[in-house]
């Protein structure tokens, strides 16, 4: 825009310029050329009265003033013969009767006209006036045509006009600045606060108009925004969207947390891994994959989806779902049907075993007692084995009959003290109780087998001549129920197993006690069950602390 002005006004000064030169140049000539005319009339007048006004004058008078004047005077016959010229010889001019000066000159007593020389660029003026005696007295002055006085003046005229061009340059930049910076200066987020121009009053009206429905839009859109914002944000999923080339456009909190930022970058920037990198090849390629991914100790699954746009090309959207808990109880799963048929399968093979020697009649008459021992041994250990089974299942399956009420966990670790002294003095092994009286929210049965299987493990796991102590702490915030033992211990590699089903440190021992496997993994859920937490210390060969914390 600013050339356009400039260029605009330069070519109006210039234009203006060269009308104004040829009016001027026309405006002179036409001046002079009057000047010139009322000089030769009256030049033409007083030779006239001189010659009428003294009948003695001469040729010699004539031929004086001719000499004087720059103005060409002739003398010419009623015949149109000349009689004298001031500039050539009259012999050699031809008959003048011709003429249209002398011809008015006779016939009205004066006559002019103006005729063009042979020589470009000049013309002369004739005006002839007819004497008293019949002759006729012609005075003519040349003078240049506009074109001739132009050419001579070219020079002059050249360099005038070089100077009002540089300064109509000057001032098309300056009137360009002056135009222009009221619009450059323009406040178009409030276009009705301008009074540049009257003349932009219209644009500034649509533009206030345009900004109020830009801004009605921007309000619309960034809502939006937020609400998928806020939505995404809150997911626990992750998710990425991926441009036509494969540019990271968004990640929501999830995957920015799991995978890393890199918003704007490629996607081979967010993540290395081989699965990832071939999920998305493939959505982009426009073919759906998924896949999963082992970052940070979880397990992830990737769900690549192309997503077609108008270009006949594919962006994608990637889905990235935390697993690991879904993973590990399919884990968990295959190892508890694994363990449940072990340990199903081992009683009642010896079950099995000792009822077919009987009934076969291979037993001999005092080996019976002893395989009927066997049988109701297995028996009871298989029925113990489905009984905490159906336990741990009815705890999984939230599948609790009973109500929470208050219990008071004194008087239930007193009960199990009673019910496991006899277990505990045929091992030699002191049992022993400390606390006050402290109720709990639970369900009793529930936290009776929680204790039990505590104190069990204790009794089945230490020493000869080892103590089993169960204390109970009454806190401002918790109560603390521990169970300590100076038993065997466990191992560092075993201690964040030992909750887990069927798992058993030494294998061996456990088979000596007739343990299912099963104690701590109910121990655990009946905590969870009750909003408790289970806390482990352990040493080799001197002992292990559970402790139960119970929020009050």
């Amino acid at each position: 825009m600013r050339k356009r002005v400039f260029r605009s006004i330069c070519l109006a000064c210039f234009i203006t310029l060269l009308l104004t030169a040829m009016l001027v140049i026309s405006v002179i000539y036409n001046n002079s050329a009057e000047v010139l005319k009322k000089e030769v009339i009256n030049q033409s007048i007083f030779i006239s009265k001189a010659l009428e006004s003294d009948a003695d004058a001469d040729m010699e008078y004539i031929a004086a003033i001719g000499k004087e004047s720059e103005n060409r005077i002739s003398l010419i016959s009623p015949e149109g013969t000349v009689i004298y010229d001031s500039f050539v010889k009259a012999d050699t001019l031809e008959n003048h009767l011709d003429r249209p000066e002398i011809k008015s000159a006779i016939s009205n007593g004066s006559g002019e006209i103006t005729r063009l020389s042979d020589t470009i660029g000049q013309k002369t003026y004739y005006y002839a006036v007819k004497l008293n005696t019949g002759d006729i007295l012609r005075v003519a002055a040349t003078s240049k045509s506009a074109f001739g006085i132009i050419s001579s003046a070219m020079i002059w005229i050249v360099l005038i006009a070089i100077v009002i061009l540089v300064l109509a340059v000057i001032s098309a930049k300056w009137l360009t600045d002056l135009i222009i910076k009221p619009i450059n200066n323009l406040n178009l987020e409030e276009p009705l606060s301008n009074s540049a121009y009257e003349e932009l009053s219209p644009l500034l009206t649509r533009l206030e108009k345009q900004n109020q429905k830009i801004s009605c839009q921007i309000k619309e859109l960034t809502a939006r925004q937020k609400e998928f914002e806020d939505i995404t944000g809150a997911m626990n999923e992750g998710l990425v969207i991926y441009g036509e080339k494969g540019n990271i456009l968004f990640e929501n909190n999830s995957a920015k947390r799991i995978l890393g930022d890199a918003v704007g970058k490629s996607y081979l920037e967010l993540c290395r891994d081989v699965d990832y990198i071939k999920a998305i090849d493939s959505a982009i390629s426009g073919k759906p994959l998924s896949v999963k991914l082992n970052k940070h100790g979880k397990i992830y699954q990737l769900s690549a989806n192309p997503v077609e746009s108008n270009s006949n090309s594919y962006a994608a959207i990637l889905f990235v779902v935390d697993i690991t808990d879904k993973e590990q109880a399919e884990k968990m799963r295959r190892e508890f049907s694994a363990n449940v048929s072990h340990e199903l399968k081992t009683p009642l093979t010896s079950i099995m075993g000792c009822a077919e020697i009987i009934e076969n009649g291979i037993a001999k008459k005092e080996d019976i007692p002893r395989f009927a021992h066997d049988i109701h041994t297995e028996a009871a250990r298989l029925l113990a084995l489905i009984e905490d089974i159906i336990k741990l299942s009815r705890m999984d399956e939230g599948d609790i009959n009973q109500e929470f009420a208050e219990v008071d966990l004194s008087e239930l670790c007193v009960s199990v003290i009673n019910t496991l002294s006899d277990k505990a003095q045929s091992k030699n092994i002191k049992i022993d109780y400390r606390g006050d009286t402290s109720l709990v929210y639970g369900i009793k049965p529930i936290l009776y087998e929680m204790v039990y299987n505590l104190c069990d493990n204790a009794i089945n796991y230490n020493k000869h001549n080892g103590s089993v102590t169960v204390k109970l702490q009454n806190e401002s915030e918790k109560i603390i129920l521990s169970v300590a033992d100076t038993g065997i211990g466990i191992a560092p590699e075993h201690r964040d197993r030992i909750f887990e089903r069927f798992y058993r440190v030494d294998k061996s021992h456990s088979k000596d006690t007739g343990g299912t496997g099963l104690g701590l993994a109910i121990v655990k859920h009946a905590a969870m069950l009750h909003n408790a937490e289970i806390a482990l210390e352990s040493k080799e060969s001197r002992g292990t602390t559970i402790t139960v914390s119970f929020k009050k």
